[in-house]
């Protein structure tokens, strides 16, 4: 059902003439019923009055049994005082009546207003007489006669007259209250006006606030509440006018840092849904930024790669951060931060991605990388051959001293110098490797490689006269590329020896964790100052740039291990105590059931 809405001058005006109205009608009910009472007391105080005037003269009448005489009597006093007079004897024996003959009458003792008579009260009674045939207003006093009761004397006047009077003393008040309401009709008008137009100029002000038009502000009239009413609203619109300037002003900085920033921001709702993008993220995935708010991120950037990481950024409250690599018409290498985005009562909205483009990043990386592996393996020829020279030279006995001398330092530092060739090829071969698609693992038990490794080593530990200890689970398996894990293991080891005192012990340990494969390489030397182990995985950072050059390190052994553990989808962590010895931990992605049941 649908709900009629009316003005507020058409509700209030309707009521106003309602209200004078009922008050018109209750004050003519109260006046009219007030009036009416008022003839009724008259008109009994009347008859009363005439039948104690006619009971002198009816003294001692009460005992003469002549009617006749009686009648007359009573009958001379109605005409001359228009009043229907009735004697009753104490029986209840109508004696004489002014109206009617008495022997048609019936026995009145039985009338209310004769019992109130009889039981020495003044009656009343105001009820239809049959024998008249209309209605009369009844008095009836008590007669004594020597004290004792004789009878009672009944006046009676028909009420008609009362009412003929009263009736058009009603019309009178219609017409009156017609009148009153009439004229009171335009001041009702007047009142609702004065009422409902400051609330209407209010009403069309709200309207023009709602637009936006907030300069100019809202008349103050009417009472106080209005104006108080209004005073607010101006207050209102002022503070929203400044609040819109403040928030206009913001997203206009907004707006501009957006468009300047060289990375790429994407804001998506809950259910995947754009929020916002920013020209650097338009342009890095050539979308039009007209059609975007509000549509599936699906449907605008087609990377199944970035929509697997927005999923993933939905389903966790914290931070996440990846590098992905977008395919199309060019390869684009982007590293991805996902961020929450939380509404005012602190529930999350959605989540904020911050693109990096790196492509050109990756592009210099290639482009140094390839040149490292090109100059490196156009090194190894020179320094083959120098190390052949200086080795044909020092197996030359016309030699002299002087001469083997400076051929030692040649051949020392062409060592050198080849070991530092294969480290940077090593490491360059595992970075294309990566960057090709990574390497084959297989699923491989650890053991054997940990053993391979310590064959390596064997002559070091016997020059530095170092135990090493192995402790690993013959079943324990994990994917691996057995010939790079080798090699990282034989890294960590190498450092280990070189950097414990003779005598020392190494241990490497191989456990299973919750989620991870461990392997440990722990050592007892000389340990490392906390302030190098953020950097100690950097290619040719040292520690101890004078002890690691007399050792033959060449500073990339650890920058191997690194990229090995990546290549594994996997880390490397280290902890480090200056004379207490260092732990390195090597952590690999442990395997799933199915993996290891085949």
């Amino acid at each position: 059902m649908k709900l009629i809405r009316r003005r507020l001058v058409w509700q209030l005006y309707p009521s106003y003439l309602l209200l004078i109205v009922l008050v018109l009608l209750v004050v003519g009910w109260y006046a009219s019923g007030e009036l009416r009472s008022f003839h009724y007391r008259q008109t009994a105080d009347d008859l009363r009055a005439r039948a104690q005037l006619v009971e002198p003269q009816l003294q001692g009448e009460f005992n003469n049994r002549d009617s006749s005489h009686l009648s007359q009597l009573i009958q001379r006093l109605g005409e001359q005082s228009g009043t229907r007079i009735t004697i009753i004897l104490n029986d209840g024996k109508v004696l004489a009546d002014s109206h009617e003959n008495v022997q048609h009458m019936d026995n009145h003792s039985q009338r209310p207003e004769v019992l109130q008579a009889f039981a020495a009260q003044q009656g009343m009674a105001i009820r239809f007489s049959n024998t008249l045939g209309q209605s009369l207003m009844y008095i009836a006093i008590p007669v004594y006669s020597e004290g004792q009761l004789v009878g009672s004397i009944r006046t009676a006047l028909p009420v008609s007259d009362i009412d003929a009077t009263l009736k058009g003393i009603y019309w009178k008040l219609i017409i009156a209250g017609l009148v009153i309401s009439v004229l009171l009709a335009p001041i009702c008008w007047w009142l609702s006006r004065r009422l409902s137009r400051p609330l209407e100029l209010m009403t069309d002000g709200a309207q023009r606030f709602s637009g936006g038009d907030l300069d100019i502000p809202l008349a103050i009239t009417g009472s106080v509440e209005t104006r108080r009413l209004g005073e607010a609203m101006n207050q209102m619109a002022a503070r929203l006018a400044d609040r819109i300037g403040r928030e206009v002003e913001q997203r206009s900085e907004i707006e501009t840092i957006l468009g300047c920033m060289i990375e790429g921001i994407i804001a998506v709702d809950n259910d995947e849904r754009i929020i916002r993008l920013n020209m650097a993220a338009v342009e890095l995935f050539a979308v039009s930024p007209q059609l975007n708010p509000g549509r599936p991120i699906q449907e605008v950037i087609r990377q199944a790669e970035l929509q697997r990481f927005i999923r993933q950024a939905l389903n966790q409250r914290e931070p996440l951060e990846e590098e992905l690599v977008m395919h199309g018409s060019s390869k684009r290498y982007l590293h991805v931060q996902a961020t929450p985005l939380t509404g005012t009562d602190d529930s999350r909205i959605g989540v904020l991605i911050v693109l990096h483009d790196l492509t050109r990043l990756r592009q210099l990386e290639s482009v140094r990388r390839d040149f490292v592996g090109n100059v490196s393996h156009e090194l190894k020829t020179p320094i083959t051959a120098i190390r052949g020279a200086v080795e044909t030279l020092l197996d030359d006995e016309v030699t002299n001293a002087a001469s083997q001398r400076f051929l030692q330092i040649i051949f020392k530092q062409s060592e050198r110098l080849n070991a530092l060739v294969e480290d940077l090829l090593n490491l360059s071969r595992i970075e294309q490797g990566a960057e090709q698609g990574g390497w084959d693992l297989s699923c491989e038990p650890l053991l054997p490689v940990l053993d391979s490794a310590r064959v390596a080593c064997e002559s070091l530990l016997l020059q530095q006269q170092i135990t090493l200890q192995i402790d690993c689970p013959k079943q324990l398996k994990a994917r691996i590329n057995a010939s790079l894990l080798e090699q990282a293991i034989i890294n960590l080891l190498t450092n280990a020896i070189k950097y414990s005192e003779p005598g020392c012990q190494v241990m490497v340990t191989a456990m299973e964790l919750d989620q991870q494969i461990s392997i440990r390489v722990e050592d007892f030397g000389c340990g490392i100052e906390q302030k190098h182990l953020p950097r100690l995985f950097e290619r040719f950072y040292r520690a101890d740039q004078a002890r690691s050059r007399n050792l033959g390190g060449t500073g990339l052994g650890l920058a191997i291990v690194k990229h090995v553990a990546h290549a594994h989808h996997g880390e490397i962590l280290v902890v480090s105590q200056p004379g207490e010895g260092s732990c390195f931990t090597l952590l690999l992605p442990r395997m799933r059931i199915e993996e290891t049941i085949q």
